[in-house]
């Protein structure tokens, strides 16, 4: 009985001592011994939608290793694929709306939060460096159809026709139905977003498509959207989508995903709450048949991540570890659930 008073005794006196030793920390240092800031990862890292962000990395790292701004690699990054007629969802080359033309949608933004884009452009291969004369020499975020068309030319762009003969012999063949019927991701071929963290730990991003095949003339899809297709908040993180516009708007996506980060989800987690909202609001919508977004995501710490609807989807990283690389996230359902 005396022993075990005596450790009773023993363990309230360490308590005590214990309670006495934190006290005495200032408010201060009690805070930098609960919240350790988390160490950096190496920098910079981009991170860009689908095959084709791998030559948009390499073309956005290179820029910047030779002294580019952020935005200046983004702009020569993703117009890579902008300018390639492989790529037939993305620029010179994409696939036509229903009236065989080829509309072009691209927004931008950097660290401070300003933000360009333009949307339903026509006739100008590199939306995406129209996008940043929008944020550089204007006082508006957007840009639309003839008005982005006229700003654009009296930027000095050229204009020319970006229905290629392989994108218009596919546009004939659907002619012959007329049917709309989205493919998405079936050969890996969408909107290109990309997310960039720089030497300095700064944020930005860009995104830029040809948007979905077959569209009504005028459809303008999540791309253009700032809060949509691309978000960023430098404090906290950036994130992008793919995939079908409508579902993207209707939930604000990419500005969700990056909320959810401010709340302390790591990038895989916010994408992933974001991609499980968008499934139950559409689990039995008219889209769902054809249903597919995926998000990529990339936080001040240099995590990144990306999650997505259904498989397929897939993304490229480069960062000074690993180099440039394909990366396939998880996913919640395959295309035959």
């Amino acid at each position: 009985m005396s022993s075990r008073r005596k450790f009773i005794k023993n363990t309230a006196l360490g308590t005590l001592g214990a309670a006495s030793v934190f006290s005495q920390l200032s408010a201060s240092e009690t805070t930098r011994i609960e919240f350790k800031e988390v160490k950096p990862k190496k920098r910079p890292l981009i991170i860009s939608t689908w095959n084709h962000g791998l030559a948009a990395n390499e073309e956005a790292w290179n820029r910047l290793k030779s002294g580019s701004s952020a935005l200046d690699a983004i702009v020569a990054g993703v117009g890579i694929p902008e300018a390639d007629p492989e790529v037939r969802s993305v620029g010179y080359g994409g696939l036509p709306d229903r009236e065989g033309k080829v509309t072009l949608d691209a927004c931008i933004m950097d660290k401070n939060s300003d933000c360009g884009a333009v949307s339903f452009l026509q006739g100008i291969k590199h939306p995406i460096a129209v996008a940043k004369k929008v944020l550089e020499n204007t006082p508006h975020v957007m840009l639309t159809g003839t008005g982005a068309l006229q700003f654009a030319l009296s930027e000095g762009f050229k204009e020319e026709n970006l229905l290629t003969e392989k994108s218009k012999l596919a546009w004939e063949k659907w002619l012959e139905n007329s049917k709309y019927k989205p493919v998405i991701n079936i050969e890996n071929h969408d909107t290109i977003s990309m997310l960039l963290l720089d030497e300095e730990g700064n944020l930005s991003g860009g995104c830029t498509t040809s948007g979905a095949a077959w569209k009504i003339h005028g459809r303008v899809g999540d791309s253009p959207i700032i809060g949509a297709g691309l978000f960023l908040d430098n404090e906290v993180g950036a994130a992008a989508a793919t995939g079908l516009g409508e579902a993207v708007i209707r939930t604000a996506g990419s500005a969700m995903v990056v909320e959810l980060m401010r709340q302390g989800k790591s990038p895989n987690e916010a994408c992933k709450e974001i991609v499980e909202r968008i499934y139950n609001k559409h689990k039995n919508h008219k889209d769902m048949a054809y249903l597919q977004v995926g998000f990529i995501a990339v936080n001040k710490q240099g995590e990144y991540g990306g999650y997505s609807l259904r498989s397929g989807f897939n993304y490229a990283v480069y960062d000074t570890e690993k180099g440039n690389r394909m990366e396939k996230p998880d996913f919640k359902m395959t295309w035959k659930d």
